[in-house]
């Protein structure tokens, strides 16, 4: 019997189908967002997921209060000492550590003057842990080494990125650092966003000698063995200590690698909530245009509904036939939604690949497509509910006479 109530809705619904797709319109215009937004938040989340994998979740990281912000931006007058970096090697359960700095840096190439981020890293064993600890890697060249004056490592996007009006360093060429001359010797693997692409990298000895510095970190980083937030607990309370500041009045911040990434998911859950609400009102949209087509077609067809009452349609069977019809086409909308927000994602995917950000990706899961067009039908075949009910309350009578 529901195979031909099927068959009958379809139809119903092949018979008016320039009417069927324009009330559709709503419901695949809103599932295209939802699942563009979800697909590419999905992805993204993925993404920074096995980045943070790759690299290990046994990191703890202290910067000084108020640092928050790109690298090189310095927002507070708080500094890291040699002596923090002892303090937080002797904590129980840190098996090394080590400093790093970074600032806002003038690259002039080719006379050509761009602004970006430098950053400097001991050259010595502690290196492999901050290699390790932002991947570091050298795609071409190598990485610095001890005894290492007057050289750098440059991020991918020199070596093709067309920083230079037409001419893109290479390995042993000379590049102004803040009006100071450097040999590049390596080139990095891509970090997938501009930013990072576009770092230039020196000895942490010739990063204080360009800035004036002495004796001051930007960050510090640990390795930890064992649970990384008890460990970064026991950092925070022995920098407390040798500050000597109360606790609440930390002019330092110490964080997992976990901590990070349930920021970055935070954010990311709350653009993706906002956005869903807007799509939400195409979906309702949607729904009201199903409604709105549901009633008319109980109009149009009372008749219909009176010769099919009048040969034993029972009221339940006129209520499926309509709930039926709606429910298929918030289904079929909402197919054709999945279809179009994910290309749409996977264009937006390709134009920001395209542009040097690799990081960004759609994902469409199993759940995501059979949720969203389970979640299509049901808003579907409730926008079609009280159409439905009325038809089914019709008098066959009543229906037979409708003109």
């Amino acid at each position: 019997m529901i195979t031909e109530l099927f068959k009958i809705a379809t139809r119903n619904l092949q018979r008016r189908r320039l009417r069927s797709i324009l009330t559709m319109l709503g419901i695949f215009i809103g599932i295209a967002t939802i699942v563009s937004i979800i697909s590419l938040g999905n992805g993204l989340e993925k993404a920074v997921l096995e980045e943070f994998q790759s690299l290990g979740t046994d990191k703890v990281f202290v910067e000084p209060r108020g640092q928050g912000g790109a690298p090189g931006t310095d927002t507070t007058t708080a500094k890291l000492r040699d002596r923090d970096v002892r303090e937080v090697e002797g904590v129980l359960g840190v098996k090394d550590s080590a400093g790093m700095l970074f600032k806002s840096l003038k690259v002039e190439y080719n006379d050509v003057v761009r602004y970006t981020t430098s950053f400097g890293i001991p050259t010595d064993e502690r290196v492999d842990l901050i290699i390790e600890a932002f991947d570091m890697k050298p795609e071409i060249g190598r990485q610095l080494k001890q005894g290492d004056r007057a050289k750098a490592v440059a991020g991918h996007l020199y070596l093709d990125g067309d920083l230079f009006e037409g001419r893109n360093l290479k390995l042993r060429d000379k590049v102004l650092l803040n009006d100071k001359e450097f040999k590049i010797v390596g080139f990095f693997e891509s970090f997938g966003n501009t930013a990072d692409d576009q770092t230039f990298t020196i000895p942490a000895e010739e990063f204080e000698e360009l800035y004036g510095i002495k004796d001051e970190w930007s960050m510090i980083v640990a390795r930890v063995d064992g649970d990384p937030n008890q460990v970064a607990e026991r950092i925070e309370k022995q920098l407390r200590k040798s500050r000597g500041v109360e606790e609440g009045k930390e002019d330092f911040t110490v964080s997992t690698a976990e901590e990070f990434l349930g920021g970055f998911t935070d954010i990311l859950n709350i653009i993706q909530v906002f956005l869903g609400g807007i799509a939400a009102i195409s979906l309702l949209v949607g729904g009201i245009g199903i409604m709105n087509t549901t009633y008319t077609s109980v109009l149009e067809r009372t008749q219909e509904i009176g010769v099919l009452k009048a040969i034993g349609a029972r009221n339940e069977d006129i209520a499926k036939i309509f709930l039926i019809e709606s429910g298929m086409l918030g289904m079929i909308g909402g197919l054709i939604g999945i279809g179009i927000g994910y290309g749409v994602a996977k264009i937006v995917e390709i134009v920001v690949t395209a542009s040097g950000n690799s990081i960004l990706q759609a994902d469409m899961t199993f759940m995501l497509f059979f949720g969203t067009l389970a979640f299509s039908f049901v808003i579907g075949a409730l926008s079609g509910l009280l159409p439905s009910i009325q038809a089914s309350k019709l008098e066959p009578t009543e229906a037979l006479r409708y003109e």
